[in-house]
């Protein structure tokens, strides 16, 4: 062992003084880096780690106080891949069938994805009519949705940045047109946690038959924490995989050995700080061997009676997979979970050709199954407290897309930027509403226009969560869903 003497003298064999002042500078600098990294990976330590507002230093799903009293506690979004056709949908426009035939591409082409394939002014092959006591218009491709008109506010100005699908995708989900941003959903869990200790505060339910052209990042988490990002479930088979105990015992036993387990993964945490993927592994595990309990029964929808499984279009071969999943939905958000996200196969509302065809097909798989979902909220008396969110990434042009063939069968329509529609319902909505309108072509948003940024701040307002307040501080910026953007609540379809 060295004594003190000879230690200071083999430090100075090795160093003189200004040499070793230089290197406990570069320490104290070190130390300041990675206060400043553990800073940026796990945000500010606030005062306050019950509350909503910007960053914490705690991140787990535990119920947070949000700014204000919510409309809202819980979110179903039905995601409708591809950009769904306004004109053919919502937004009926004369214009097109007085001009129909008419040459218009040369003053759209800076707008159209497909310059090589854009053709004249197409009029709808849909029937319009008014529907409810709203006199809400609707096509006859959707005629259950028709029946609802009056329980949602619709959004007919709505705009976006980019036509092209994975730059809209990320937008419309994340706030930003590139990917590696936190989806809605993870802001909404990381502002608010969760109701339900036993399942995912954010679910997703993609269809077995195709993921976005993204892939999983519309339900990332980005640079947040990976405990908010997205749950994937199954609405076919095994909805949770590996989620069954491998042999039965008694649950006396279990319990011990979860109870030993968990006593373990706090030592090996508490040696290993500052590691946001142990910390959201080892809350997965916890989470996933709680689900063991309550998952089952939340999907297993052999309880729901007969007329209901008929109103959702389960059991028929069109409907059945999506009826399936907004029937799951409604079970969990009864239960607890926050944000409930659904997807529908790849692109199937991406109609660049045969439209009539093609969207009556998008509209088929559909329109029962949401039309079930808003009826059934409102007879389990859950519709004042839950929001259900419509929409795709963008719309469609008014001109057609030709892809050869019979125009008047093949012709579809390429994307539009400046112009889509969607709509809300439930908590806060102030129903059978229109808001916006777009010109008289259905090219452009014109009237109270409602920005991708303004939906997000809408959309947490009525979680009770101000877009500005709600923050992650990373780089030394605080990072917001809405970005830097101008945002504005849409104070209009609010009731």
């Amino acid at each position: 062992m060295f004594d003190s003497r000879q230690f200071q003298s083999i430090l100075h064999q090795l160093m003189g003084r200004r040499q070793f002042f230089e290197n406990i500078g570069s320490g104290i600098y070190g130390a300041a880096l990675a206060s400043m990294l553990c800073r940026d990976a796990y945000g500010e330590i606030e005062a306050d780690s019950t509350t909503s507002q910007g960053s914490r230093q705690t991140f787990d799903l535990a119920p947070r106080r949000p700014n204000f009293e919510p409309k809202a506690k819980a979110v179903i979004h039905l995601f409708m891949n591809g950009g769904p056709s306004q004109m053919d949908l919502f937004d009926p426009k004369p214009e097109l069938d007085r001009r129909h035939g008419q040459s218009y591409f040369e003053k759209i082409a800076g707008e159209v994805e497909s310059p090589g394939s854009g053709g004249a002014l197409m009029r709808t092959p849909f029937k319009f009519a008014q529907h409810g006591q709203s006199g809400m218009w609707v096509s006859n491709a959707m005629p259950h949705f028709a029946k609802c008109v009056d329980d949602v506010a619709m959004i007919r100005s709505m705009h976006t940045v980019n036509l092209t699908h994975e730059p809209a995708l990320y937008h419309i989900h994340s706030g930003r047109t590139i990917p590696g941003q936190p989806s809605l959903g993870s802001w909404v869990t990381y502002g608010l946690g969760s109701e339900s200790a036993n399942l995912p505060a954010y679910v997703v339910l993609d269809d077995p038959l195709g993921l976005p052209v993204n892939g999983t990042q519309s339900w990332a988490s980005g640079y947040l924490p990976p405990i908010y990002q997205g749950t994937r479930f199954k609405a076919t088979g095994t909805p949770v995989l590996n989620l069954d105990r491998e042999f039965d015992e008694p649950d006396e036993v279990t319990n011990a050995e979860r109870s030993l387990i968990g006593r373990l993964d706090r030592l090996h945490r508490s040696r290993r700080p500052g590691q946001a993927q142990l910390d959201a592994r080892i809350a997965s595990y916890e989470l996933a061997a709680r689900m063991q309990l309550m998952a089952p029964e939340a999907l297993d929808l052999s309880q729901e009676t007969q007329q209901t499984l008929e109103a959702y279009g389960i059991g028929d071969k069109i409907t059945d997979s999506y009826g399936r999943r907004c029937l799951i939905a409604r079970r969990l958000v009864e239960r607890g979970v926050r944000f409930v996200q659904l997807y529908i196969d790849s692109q199937i509302w991406d109609t660049h050709d045969h439209l009539q065809t093609e969207l009556q097909k998008a509209c088929d798989r559909t329109d029962k199954p949401v039309a079930a979902l808003l009826n059934d909220l409102k007879a389990r008396g859950l519709f004042d407290s839950v929001l259900v969110l419509w929409g795709g990434e963008f719309g469609r042009l008014p001109i057609a897309q030709l892809r050869g063939g019979d125009e008047s069968v093949t012709s579809g329509r390429d994307h539009n930027k400046n112009a889509f529609t969607c709509w809300m319902a439930g908590a806060g909505i102030k129903a059978g509403t229109v808001h916006g309108s777009t010109d008289e072509i259905g090219l452009m948003a014109v009237e109270d226009r409602v920005s991708v940024s303004d939906w997000h701040a809408t959309i947490l307002h009525l979680l009770g969560l101000h877009y500005s307040d709600l923050y992650y501080e990373r780089n030394g910026l605080k990072e917001k869903l809405t970005g830097v953007d101008q945002a504005r609540v849409i104070k209009e379809i609010l009731a």
